[in-house]
């Protein structure tokens, strides 16, 4: 596994896996919880470390669950989290409550990244929330905080007004809609980027010319999409509820892309 420095000196896998359907019936997102932690004891076996989950997806105890369930250290792994503001900022009282939630799906008493899911139309608002993260972040309960969906008027804003700068920024960045320009304004913030589902966008084109560059390596157009996002410093953190696909998305260490591959997926 490769690591990533983070601004604040922590390390992070820079493959993660995503959760969102993690533990629900029919794999679906709306899904009730099947009460079973399958897919993250599968991660497990395949040597993740690094589970991206959120208060949004209503699961964060699969993950808690599977990571108890594996007896391993819990500081082996390194495990993130997001307040859900897709309704707002329901105020201080409130994150206190949620936060305390997660932790307690999570059954840990720190959380290595915490990160507000999504910007909303309250400035005040928002600086109020990273203030809430960062009295978190020291006191320790939060080894590093940051965000996610954040455009570049957002990150100023937080920016201008706080004392920490955001750790990460998990955005979207996929075939079709790579990001490049807000990935190279994080990075003059040295602020890491996130890719959330990293693995959408492929179509049947793309995909052909994918499974062309792959096969020069002996790898899969999945594993050559999540090569050239970690080549370009951007950590990704792909999900499947396959255990070999799992598994593929972690293999990803042992070739390393021509700058005429590179430009090729960077066309796409």
């Amino acid at each position: 596994m490769k690591y990533m420095k983070l601004n604040n000196g922590i390390e992070i896998p820079i493959v993660g896996c995503g959760t969102n359907t993690y533990g629900k019936e029919e794999n679906q997102y709306s899904g009730a919880l099947r009460g079973d932690t399958q897919e993250v004891d599968w991660a497990i076996e395949n040597g993740y470390r690094h589970f991206d989950s959120a208060q949004l997806y209503l699961n964060e105890e699969v993950v808690g669950n599977g990571i108890k369930k594996s007896s391993l250290p819990r500081e082996e792994f390194f495990i993130t989290t997001k307040l859900n503001t897709f309704e707002g900022f329901g105020g201080a009282e409130w994150a206190h409550a949620e936060i305390e939630k997660s932790l307690e799906k999570l059954q840990t008493d720190y959380i290595d990244l915490f990160l507000i899911h999504k910007p909303w139309d309250n400035e005040a608002e928002m600086v109020e929330a990273w203030t809430i993260l960062e009295d978190y972040y020291n006191r320790g309960v939060f080894k590093s905080i940051g965000v996610s969906n954040f455009e570049k008027e957002h990150l100023d804003l937080l920016l201008e007004n706080s004392s920490i700068t955001p750790a990460v920024n998990q955005i979207k960045s996929q075939v079709g809609h790579w990001n490049d320009t807000l990935i190279d304004y994080n990075k003059s913030k040295e602020i890491a980027t996130v890719a959330w589902s990293p693995l959408k966008g492929i179509d049947e084109n793309a995909q052909q010319i994918l499974e062309e560059i792959g096969n020069q390596y002996g790898k899969t157009f999945a594993q050559v999409v999540l090569r050239y996002q970690i080549e370009r410093d951007v950590i990704v953190i792909p999900k499947s509820h396959n255990k070999e696909r799992q598994a593929e998305c972690l293999a990803i260490f042992d070739f390393e892309l021509t700058a005429d591959d590179r430009d090729r997926i960077a066309a796409l």
